[in-house]
């Protein structure tokens, strides 16, 4: 599902609901394949604007895992995408899920970088209010100026998110 019109809303505190709901419907549909089921992304992040979207990283051992996730999400209805482009981070969408709040699904390796990513960029995020109110700012002015286009959108907030990810390695 790719975002077509970006809306940035404020943040809504039924977003950890709503992810629970969707982890309980997939640690079902997995069992032991997935080792966690992590929420990331801006919706994970309490007072961050976002799109009303969750994100969601099934995490997993290995390789073996990574394609038993993949046979067990297709018998729940979701649909392997690849990578996207995103080496270590395997992309699905779907049809037929309106129960749930809108999600983006990904598996990742448990040694995968994109995953070790998400978790740095979320965790620091959690620790600095005043990066949320910044990076808050930057994708509600991104979303003004790029309603229609995802790449423009993306790449407006690039410095920020490149100027955290140098903090989170200092």
């Amino acid at each position: 599902m790719r975002t077509q019109n970006i809306n940035i809303v404020s943040y809504d505190k039924k977003w950890k609901d709503e992810f629970n709901k969707i982890s309980a419907e997939l640690e079902k549909a997995l069992g032991k394949t997935a080792l966690k089921i992590e929420h990331v992304g801006s919706t994970s992040v309490e007072g961050m604007a976002s799109k009303p979207i969750i994100d969601v990283d099934i995490v997993v051992e290995n390789d073996e895992k990574v394609k038993e996730a993949i046979e067990k999400l297709a018998k729940v209805g979701y649909e392997h995408e690849g990578d996207l482009g995103i080496k270590d981070r395997e992309a699905f969408k779907y049809e037929g899920k309106e129960h749930l709040m809108e999600h983006h699904i990904y598996v990742c390796k448990k040694d995968s970088e994109e995953l070790k990513r998400h978790l740095e960029f979320r965790d620091y995020l959690r620790q600095h209010p005043e990066e949320v109110k910044e990076y808050s700012a930057v994708k509600e002015k991104a979303a003004v100026l790029y309603p229609h286009n995802i790449e423009g959108y993306a790449k407006f907030k690039m410095p920020v998110i490149e100027r955290i990810y140098a903090q989170i390695d200092d």
